[in-house]
């Protein structure tokens, strides 16, 4: 949910005339996040730097997690040796 209350939403003009101040709202942890609207929908969101890190940092976490969730069922006949990874790697 993009919106959790109406003070997080702000139009494209406003983001445009008060930048400095919604920037600082943001990095001292006044504001979470905002939604920039255009046309009265939601263009952009804008957010601290380390708050966006974390939510990438997480997702590729939770990617990893699927991908290796989806390995654990691999049959064991479907394993790769580590000679023949050895051998891939070299041909490459």
């Amino acid at each position: 949910m993009l919106l959790k209350r109406a003070d997080q939403a702000i139009s494209s003009t406003d983001l445009q005339k008060k930048t400095r101040e919604l920037l600082d709202r943001i990095s001292n942890g006044r504001q979470d996040h905002y939604v920039v609207m255009r046309d009265n929908r939601p263009a952009a969101v804008l957010m601290a730097t380390e708050r966006y890190e974390a939510l990438i940092e997480e997702l590729e976490d939770l990617r990893i997690e699927s991908v290796a969730r989806a390995r654990l069922g691999t049959p064991r006949k479907n394993y790769v040796s580590r000679k023949g990874m050895d051998a891939f790697i070299e041909s490459l």
